[in-house]
């Protein structure tokens, strides 16, 4: 345990200053970093169903995560509506697999559900991204200078979720005795829910009270609604995390991947940051209105 606690702590030592810089970055370079995890998380999702006989068309479900979140940076792409373009390619690409099928995939290689999980792994893995870089050039950020642009905005979402996930982590190991949801996560325990709801509304407070006036973004939002999203984005993180857990035990697996020491796989670290980027991009439509078309 204490080894697995080190490994955490290493990637968490490396991966934050990275991170912040890519996200600082913004442009191409946040877009290129989201579309590598779009595809490793991609592969990771095929690869759970691959684990129960199903044989999905992996390059198309690639090339619709990359190029979903490739497509967001797309000059014209956020006036001519994203949403469009996306919808078009996920369904063009819905309909092309299920013809291959015909011809590739016998009754006993479950088609249906191949063809399924060829478009529900980008769409579950991949598209929630593309809202990290919409988030990270919010037309609400404008007003600051263009380096710390939605930079504020992005953090939002990434540092309550994972304070909350942190301090459920803790506060679970630590107090934890009722279980949550045993039939999907044996481990969680209703002690570290609530200290992962607390720890995600108190990171959001402080987020906007205290970081956004220096890094901009977020004019309009006072505490009581920092309060309100911290909330929502705790709740719905846990979900998320849940959701990815349900998965991995249906596939009969402990983690989805193991590229990140002491993390697992891309699912299990960004799991429920898939939940909550849509969610937040949403709720600050709500709130600050002028978002992409």
């Amino acid at each position: 345990m204490a080894s697995d606690l080190r490994s955490r702590l290493w990637v968490a030592v490396i991966g934050i200053p990275v991170g912040f810089c890519v996200v600082w970055a913004g442009g191409w370079v946040l877009a290129g970093v989201l579309a590598v995890i779009a595809l490793l998380g991609t592969r990771e999702a095929v690869a759970l169903g691959e684990v129960r006989g199903l044989r999905p068309f992996l390059p198309v479900a690639l090339v619709l995560a990359a190029g979903t979140v490739l497509l967001a940076p797309v000059h014209l792409v956020p006036k001519g509506n994203w949403a469009t373009w996306a919808f078009g390619a996920f369904l063009g690409a819905f309909f092309l697999v299920l013809g291959f099928s015909v011809f590739t995939r016998s009754l006993s290689e479950r088609p249906l559900a191949s063809v399924a999980l060829t478009i529900a792994a980008p769409l579950y893995a991949a598209v929630p991204l593309a809202f990290a870089w919409f988030l990270r050039h919010h037309p609400a950020a404008a007003w600051t200078t263009m380096t710390w642009a939605g930079t504020g905005l992005l953090l939002l979402p990434v540092i309550s979720t994972w304070m909350g996930d942190t301090t459920a982590y803790f506060g679970g190991r630590a107090l934890g005795r009722r279980k949550l949801l045993p039939r999907v996560s044996p481990g969680k325990t209703m002690e570290g829910a609530i200290f992962g709801l607390v720890g995600s509304m108190g990171a959001s407070v402080l987020l906007v009270t205290l970081v956004f006036p220096i890094l901009g973004g977020g004019e309009g939002l006072g505490w009581v609604l920092a309060l309100f999203l911290g909330l929502v984005i705790g709740v719905v993180a846990q979900i998320g995390d849940l959701a990815e857990s349900l998965l991995k035990r249906e596939a009969g697996v402990k983690d989805s991947g193991s590229i990140l020491s002491g993390h697992g796989g891309v699912l299990d670290r960004f799991d429920a940051l898939l939940f909550t980027l849509p969610l937040t991009w949403w709720l600050l439509f709500l709130f600050l209105g002028d978002l992409p078309q």
